[in-house]
């Protein structure tokens, strides 16, 4: 089997809406809302485990089909979301690599790590 690219998952995930009529549905405030609570319902399995056992969670064949599913369901979310708005993911991701290397150069990093600011990129 090969492996699936974005464009056929986003075709996939597109037909199984149309067969069911939820296209109507999928607006992208409602898509947005959805990748949210499919987001809160992965952070939901790590919520209570120190970060030792958050680090050994795919250890346990229960948890690791959970986090898989959950890891699927935002994905499908953001794959629809961006579908709708004509967003390529891929090449935003690049960009915004890019324009992170240069925000946050490797050379300037402090030798005492990440701020608590350098560990996620909002803007």
């Amino acid at each position: 089997m090969t492996e699936p690219d974005v464009k056929a998952l986003q075709r996939r995930l597109a037909e199984f809406a149309a067969a069911r009529n939820w296209e109507p549905y999928h607006t992208p405030k409602n898509l947005a809302v959805a990748l949210t609570v499919e987001a809160a319902e992965l952070a939901e399995i790590f919520q209570w485990l120190t970060p030792e056992e958050s680090a050994r969670v795919m250890d346990d064949p229960r948890q690791a089909h959970r986090v898989a599913d959950e890891v699927a369901d935002v994905l499908a979310y953001l794959l629809q979301f961006c579908e709708v708005l004509g967003v390529d993911a891929l090449t935003a991701l690049a960009e915004k690599i890019d324009r992170n290397e240069l925000r946050f150069p490797a050379a300037e990093r402090p030798s005492s790590g990440p701020t608590p600011h350098d560990r996620h990129s909002s803007e």
